[in-house]
């Protein structure tokens, strides 16, 4: 029996080990940048000294108010540092009675009492008012014309009356529209309904260039991206984070340089060369609290799904406390067919779009090309054949097992922190 190597994965909030063929694995993940020893302070400096444009306050000045947009609970965004970092610098040029926190759920639920909390801490509730959007209401969207490629645009009404608008994210790989933050903080972030299902359908979701780290060409980033330009957003504020979750870089102002130049930075730590496919690839989706659900989890399968050979073997690990999630229609689209290949039928043959059917898209396209085997300990077996995925309790027993089947030159790629990295096959 051959020797073993023990690998760490991101699974909740306290990782998972396994042990794999020390032969034949190889770990791919970011390159390991520490948080930076001062994060107040260099928050301080990108709002003080943008990529492009004036400095927040200067910007600020003469306007009655602010909106401030957040990523929901399903991101590891340090939100009460950045938030604290822009009401410092409000202080005195704004009210803080004319400021409020937007919560961008896109399609997601809204967020508890206790997860607002947790996500901002009590000292910011208590101080300026958090609201969550909803892009079912639609008596709190206002109408903003028609933006990209045939988009039409319902935008949160407090985002629309707001004098100034920021977004405030954190930028790393994202599986259909390049990279997250940015403009993602406005649509669909704060965006109805209608304008989602326009941003996520089949056709641009199936486009070759939606993909991990693409932005130029990418129908999904250039209509997001038209959609924020075309509104409005007055400062964008980005930061990227380590797997610790940590701040090792910030960076502010004018939307699309601020955005350019932190996704520069985030594919110099993230985008790792294979040098050929491989037979198994185990995935995360970079441990709690991106792995709460199986909806996200198709990210960490995607991940995987760029470097396993055709016919190959993927086991996905997410805790999935949130179940797949209840709400939304993931499950539901999920189960309106009998085969991932008859998913992908019906979505692409669809006249319009159903909610979180682009998820659905997206996993679809990921089991088309491999096996797909899920480790949970929240998702019982029958959930998880219920969505097509086969379930697996001994990681370590299945990995043999599939590299022996494949041969002696089968070999394991492992990303311990799924997404947050991008692999890709060396050019031959």
């Amino acid at each position: 029996m051959s020797t073993t190597r023990t690998v760490h994965l991101a699974y909740g909030e306290t990782g998972l080990d396994v042990a794999l063929p020390a032969d034949r694995t190889v770990v791919v993940e970011p390159r390991y940048v520490p948080g930076l020893p001062d994060p107040d302070a260099a928050l301080t400096a990108a709002l003080r000294s943008p990529t492009a444009g004036p400095p927040l306050r200067e910007r600020a000045a003469g306007r009655g108010s602010v909106a401030i947009s957040i990523c929901d609970a399903t991101r590891p965004q340090p939100r009460q540092e950045m938030v604290g970092a822009i009401l410092r610098e409000l202080d005195g040029v704004v009210d803080l009675d004319d400021i409020v926190i937007l919560v961008a759920t896109g399609t997601h639920r809204g967020n508890t009492p206790d997860e607002l909390r947790a996500m901002l801490g009590q000292e910011i509730l208590d101080t300026v008012r958090v609201v969550n959007h909803d892009a079912r209401d639609a008596s709190r969207l206002t109408w903003r014309g028609v933006h990209g490629n045939g988009v039409p645009v319902w935008l949160n009404d407090e985002w629309v009356a707001a004098d100034m608008r920021i977004t405030t994210g954190f930028v790393e790989p994202h599986f259909f529209a390049g990279f997250s933050g940015g403009p993602k903080l406005c649509a669909p972030g704060l965006a109805g309904l209608d304008t989602v299902l326009v941003l996520h359908d089949a056709s641009r979701i199936g486009h070759p260039d939606a993909r991990w780290g693409v932005c130029a060409g990418n129908p999904v980033h250039e209509d997001i991206t038209a959609v924020a330009l075309g509104t409005g957003v007055d400062f964008a504020f980005d930061v990227l984070l380590n797997r610790d979750h940590e701040i090792v870089a910030a960076y502010a102002g004018d939307l699309i340089a601020m955005h350019e130049r932190a996704r520069d930075h985030s594919r110099r730590l993230s985008m790792r060369e294979v040098p050929r496919p491989a037979d198994v690839v185990v995935t995360t989706n970079a441990g709690y609290p991106l792995d709460q659900n199986l909806y996200q989890s198709v990210k960490g399968m995607s991940a995987a799904a760029t470097v396993v050979r055709p016919g190959g073997t993927i086991v996905c690990v997410a805790e999935c406390r949130d179940g797949f999630p209840d709400h939304g229609s993931y499950r539901e689209v999920l189960a309106s067919a009998p085969s991932p290949a008859a998913l992908l039928d019906s979505i692409m043959a669809r006249s319009t779009t159903i909610p979180d059917q682009w998820q659905v898209q997206v996993q679809a396209k990921v089991q088309a090309m491999a096996d797909v085997h899920v480790y949970s300990d929240h998702l019982l077996p029958d959930d998880l054949r219920s969505a097509h995925l086969q379930p697996v309790g001994d990681i370590a027993a299945l990995v043999e097992d599939r590299l022996a089947a494949a041969g002696p030159d089968a070999w394991v790629c492992v990303l311990p922190e799924g997404p947050q990295t991008i692999p890709y096959l060396a050019r031959a």
